[in-house]
């Protein structure tokens, strides 16, 4: 694995001052209003343009977008559920649950699904709208497929959406799933196609875009994102965002990860004591500003690594866009912010859990009684 650890502060994000060309680079010019339309045709040099905008200029970019497509203050709610933990045979390097991580981590086997739904139960409870459930696998075995279809029938039974990441699916597991009422399947690219070599060498950048056709051909809404700081520059934040924005149909969900370094594994050991090790907070916002303002009606979610930003980052992070979280104190392997911080937060900032529908599953529903 090889990582950029020479790059400028330019391209690893960090700039102190944009260069006056920037300012006239041609790009595209969102003025909150002007638009609606949805695009999939983004090029590269468009969102690098983005990116370069002065930042208050792109923070007001990005709201009208959001203003736009989704209700005003509102953030939706999810839980995260780790049911069946570590053992994993993909090298990702960011990962603590891989077999070549010596991460301390003990594997486990499936979760009994009594144990799932009491804990979706318990997620109800605390306020989240949709339930997602990973496992580590590089693919399910079709032996584990009874067990998981019981798991999404019997949280959907509780009125909450399901969410299922199980690594890479088949033709026939992503059909299962949908006949079960799978709401999501969540599938990260990770990384720029250019990057994700540097990430991952037991599956391509390809294998993931074949499951995401699958889950999309089954008639599952996407969720797909992937993380930042793992030492990539920014024109491969560029090329993560643009390989999304660029799909036929843009991710209903699109989570935003910061990469949260673990000891043992590939990247939190080569990245420990660096400069790269925590990608700087306000070039975190601004790739949430561009996923908002590409993708403008997915729901864009705040993912891991939010429990090390300060309530000022989350802030600007929720005025970029972002108007998903997980909730609870854990997100599969990792620390997580906790119930009573995030309502805390909410307060301060005059927050409500979401209630109204998503606009990408909203516009589905009036297409189907049309």
């Amino acid at each position: 694995m090889t990582l950029n650890t020479t790059c400028s502060p330019a391209q690893a994000g960090v700039q102190s001052e944009v260069a006056p060309a920037a300012l006239d680079r041609p790009g595209p010019r969102l003025s909150p209003g002007t638009t609606t339309e949805t695009r999939t045709d983004w090029t590269r040099e468009e969102i690098a343009a983005l990116f370069d905008l002065p930042f208050d200029e792109l923070m007001w970019e990005a709201q009208g977008v959001h203003r736009r497509h989704h209700a005003r203050g509102e953030v939706q709610l999810c839980t995260l559920l780790s049911i069946k933990t570590g053992g994993c045979v993909e090298d990702c390097g960011y990962c603590s649950q891989s077999k070549s991580a010596d991460s301390g981590l003990k594997a486990t086997k499936l979760m009994d699904v009594r144990a799932v739904l009491q804990a979706a139960a318990q997620a109800k409870d605390a306020g989240s709208k949709r339930f997602c459930m990973g496992a580590a696998w590089r693919n399910p075995k079709d032996r584990d497929m009874a067990s998981i279809v019981e798991m999404v029938e019997g949280v959907r039974a509780m009125g909450m959406e399901t969410c299922m990441t199980l690594g890479m699916l088949t033709k026939e597991q992503a059909q299962t799933l949908a006949v079960a009422g799978l709401d999501y399947y969540n599938h990260n690219i990770d990384t720029s196609p250019e990057n994700y070599a540097n990430i991952i060498s037991t599956r391509t950048f390809q294998d993931r875009l074949d499951t995401l056709e699958e889950v999309r051909n089954a008639g599952i809404n996407v969720c797909s994102g992937g993380i930042v700081g793992m030492g990539e520059t920014r024109a491969d934040r560029v090329g993560f965002i643009h390989a999304l924005a660029t799909l036929e149909r843009h991710p209903e969900s699109v989570p935003v990860n910061a990469l949260v370094p673990v000891k043992g594994t590939v990247l939190g050991d080569m990245l420990e004591g660096t400069p790269l090790a925590k990608i700087d907070d306000i070039e975190f916002v601004r790739t949430i500003a561009v996923a908002r303002i590409t993708m403008p009606k997915s729901m864009v979610r705040l993912s891991a690594g939010r429990e090390s930003m300060s309530e000022a980052t989350q802030a600007l992070c929720f005025m970029a866009g972002a108007n998903s979280i997980f909730t609870g104190d854990k997100l599969l392997t990792t620390a997580n912010a906790g119930d009573n911080a995030d309502a805390a937060l909410f307060a301060k900032l005059g927050l409500r859990p979401m209630e109204s529908e998503e606009p990408m599953r909203q516009g589905m529903l009036t297409e189907a009684a049309e």
